[in-house]
């Protein structure tokens, strides 16, 4: 079985938010069963130590995320979770209790331009953070990737501001070095910066057939209804692959759609129509065999 480093199981596709960087899905709203996510935990196992329940929608909105934690506890998985935070103040305590969650990510962006209260928002992620940080665990990152954005500038210096104030520590940077994403806020806190980006879409520009991307190499994507895509970007489950409920995870990545996309990335050949049209992928100007 291939090794990944990042399986992304999207354990619900629906979202409390609407933000302005989130493409949104057309597919059905829907929210994983537990028995297909423990029937999954058992395909994946042997793929990969890293889960992340993310593509779309908000994990944390899901009812059963403790005993989603609990089942990959048990089959010996680290989970890390993305959340745009607004749900912390009630679910926190669960994360904090779940050996599992090895780090949460939060995305800080989604104030922007959401109605939220920001300083009720931001002192739910804080005090989730101390609370983390008092604990030893999770690791809590925060997230702006937004920059370069209408407003972007002032918002988040405004943001740096009152984190700095609320841990008391050095001054963060206003801008990161180049290749550098994240800093450390204090110990167990990390802070990352990065451009906003387009998510890719049949609707995109062509970017050219030539380039590289991790996906299928150190990445692999579930969807809520079991589809199998090569990555965390695939909103709509255009690259479908097969599906896990249906098939084992090993004949979906060695199947002819799969091995010409891995192999074409080898050879920096971009082999299907979306992966074109993926401005993302445009960061990794490294060649990877």
């Amino acid at each position: 079985m291939r090794q990944f480093k990042k399986i992304y199981i999207e354990i619900t596709n629906v979202c409390n938010l609407g933000c302005s960087f989130c493409p949104k899905t057309r597919r059905a709203p829907a929210y994983m069963p537990y028995e297909m996510f423990a029937q999954i935990l058992q395909e994946v196992r042997l793929a990969g130590r890293y889960l992340y329940f993310h593509v779309m929608g908000e994990p944390l909105l899901h009812p059963d995320i403790g005993a989603f934690l609990d089942a990959a506890a048990d089959a010996s998985m680290q989970v890390n979770i993305t959340t745009n935070g607004t749900l912390l103040p009630d679910t926190g305590a669960i994360l904090l209790s779940k050996p599992a969650v090895r780090q949460v990510n939060i995305s800080l962006h989604s104030m922007h331009g959401n109605s939220h209260e920001r300083d009720a928002y931001l002192s739910g992620i804080l005090a989730f953070a101390d609370a983390a940080r008092s604990a030893g665990k999770p690791y809590v990152c925060l997230r702006l990737w937004n920059e370069e954005t209408d407003d972007a500038t002032l918002f988040n210096a405004s943001l740096v501001r009152q984190i700095e104030r609320h841990f008391k520590c050095r001054s963060l940077p206003e801008q990161l070095p180049e290749q550098q994403n994240n800093c450390t806020v204090v110990p167990g806190i990390f802070m990352s910066r990065a451009q906003s980006f387009a998510w890719p879409s049949m609707q995109c520009a062509d970017q050219g057939s030539s380039g590289f991307c991790y996906g299928l190499r150190d990445q692999i994507a579930i969807l809520v209804d079991g589809t199998v895509v090569p990555c965390c970007l695939d909103a709509e489950g255009t690259l479908a692959l097969g599906n896990i409920m249906e098939q084992p995870l090993e004949d979906i990545v060695n199947s002819t759609r799969a091995l010409n996309l891995y192999n074409g990335f080898s050879q920096r050949k971009v082999a299907e129509p979306l992966c074109r049209r993926c401005g993302y992928r445009t960061r990794f100007n490294k060649s990877e065999q």
